[in-house]
């Protein structure tokens, strides 16, 4: 198979695996914790050419499972309002959070680490919003942030 269509199916697999491709999700934290791809991949317990391999198609999946549960930690803690306003130090300690955990993952689990719990944010956003206001700001962030928009939906239908 020709090599750009073995990306194209990769990036084809990671939507249906993990809701988008990971290089968005990569990029994305990139910019918000502003910092490298490769201290990234430090964070993550993952070599950079790997990452850099996972980001651009050329691998279709995170192979360890501890690598994308602290990817996920890490999405979660952009949501901390210190991390979400740029507080350099509240980014750096949800770094080192993130690179000195030992997430386990098991079947009926999905770790979160030491972040405020999903139920804490799920409450400030229905205090936030409407249960159709949350839908409707859901439906707009689909297709740019398919994570956060179900995160509103999740807070949608708990209201």
């Amino acid at each position: 198979m020709e090599d750009h269509k073995i990306v194209q199916r990769n990036i084809a697999l990671q939507k249906e695996w993990y809701g988008e491709p990971l290089g968005d999700r990569v990029r994305r934290l990139v910019v918000a914790f502003d910092i490298s791809q490769a201290f990234l991949a430090e964070v993550l317990g993952i070599s950079a050419p790997m990452l850099s391999q996972v980001m651009s198609g050329r691998r279709a999946k995170i192979g360890n499972p501890v690598v994308l549960a602290k990817m996920i930690m890490l999405e979660r803690k952009v949501l901390v309002p210190a991390v979400a306003a740029g507080d350099r130090k509240a980014m750096q300690e949800a770094l080192e959070d993130v690179r000195d955990s030992r997430p386990t993952v098991g079947r009926d689990s999905i770790p979160v680490g030491a972040v405020a719990d999903d139920q804490g944010v799920l409450v400030a956003l229905r205090d936030i919003g409407e249960d159709e206001d949350l839908t409707e700001a859901a439906k707009l962030l689909d297709d740019d942030f398919p994570s956060l928009a179900d995160l509103l939906r999740r807070a949608a239908k708990n209201a």
